[in-house]
C-alpha cells in the first residue's frame, strides 16, 4: 500500500497545492516561482524516491521570504499526513552523507512528533547568494518550518563549506531526500507497530 498525501494551503501570501507518493519512484513535476528552490526540490525528490507534484504562487514580486517558507510548510504537512497518525512501521531515524568535491552535507533526521531544526558547520559560512536572490538564510527558514510541520527533528552539518551557495545547499539536499527515505521505509521487524517505547508519535 503506497503512502499518498494531498495538501493544499491558500493565503493572501500563496497558493500552494502538492501531491506526494512516499512510496514512489523519484519523479518530481515542481513548479514554483523560484527556479532555485525548485532545482533543490527535484534533487530531493529524486534520491529520497518520492513522487511530488507541487504548484505554487505567491507574492514573490514583493520578495521570496513568503512563498519559500510556505513550501516547508506544506511539504512538511504532506509528509506528516502520508505516513499516518502513529507512523506505524517506520524505521524513523534516518541519517546520510552527500559530498560535492570538498563539501560533504550531512543530515540526520528523527520523525519524533518533535519538530525541530539545528545546522551546524564546520567552519564561518561566507555570505552567499544564489539565483532568483535565494540566499543561505532562506534554506534555514525552510527547513525549519518543513521540520516544524513533519514533527520531525533535523539537524544539518556542512563540512567544508563552498563559496558557491548552490554546491552547499546541493549537499544538504541531497542528504535530506536520501535520510528521510531511509527514516520512512517500512521495517517488518516493527510488525506495524509504533517506533517508539511511548506507543504514540503526535
Amino acid at each position: 500500500m503506497q503512502r499518498k498525501a494531498d495538501v493544499e494551503r491558500k493565503s493572501k501570501e500563496t497558493q500552494i497545492k502538492a501531491v506526494l507518493n512516499v512510496d514512489g519512484t523519484g519523479k518530481a513535476k515542481i513548479k514554483t516561482p523560484i527556479g532555485f528552490l525548485d532545482h533543490m526540490l527535484e534533487l530531493f525528490t529524486f534520491h529520497g524516491y518520492f513522487d511530488i507534484d507541487l504548484t505554487v504562487s505567491g507574492d514573490t514580486h514583493i520578495d521570496i521570504h513568503h512563498t519559500n517558507e510556505d513550501i516547508g510548510i506544506v511539504l512538511g504537512k504532506a509528509f506528516k499526513k502520508a505516513l499516518g497518525e502513529e507512523k506505524s512501521g517506520i524505521k524513523r531515524f534516518g541519517y546520510a552523507f552527500a559530498p560535492m568535491e570538498a563539501t560533504v552535507g550531512r543530515c540526520v533526521i528523527d520523525i519524533s512528533g518533535r519538530g525541530f531544526f539545528k545546522f551546524n558547520s564546520t567552519s564561518q559560512m561566507p555570505a552567499q547568494k544564489g539565483t532568483d536572490g535565494y540566499e543561505f538564510s532562506h534554506f534555514e527558514h525552510f527547513m525549519e518550518s518543513f521540520a516544524l510541520n513533519l514533527g520531525a527533528t533535523l539537524s544539518f552539518t556542512l563540512q567544508n563549506p563552498s563559496d558557491d551557495l548552490h554546491t552547499n545547499l546541493e549537499t544538504m539536499f541531497k542528504s535530506l531526500g536520501l535520510a528521510l527515505d531511509q527514516a520512512t521505509t517500512i521495517d517488518p521487524r516493527r510488525q506495524g507497530q509504533v517506533p517508539s517505547t511511548k506507543g504514540i508519535i503526535d
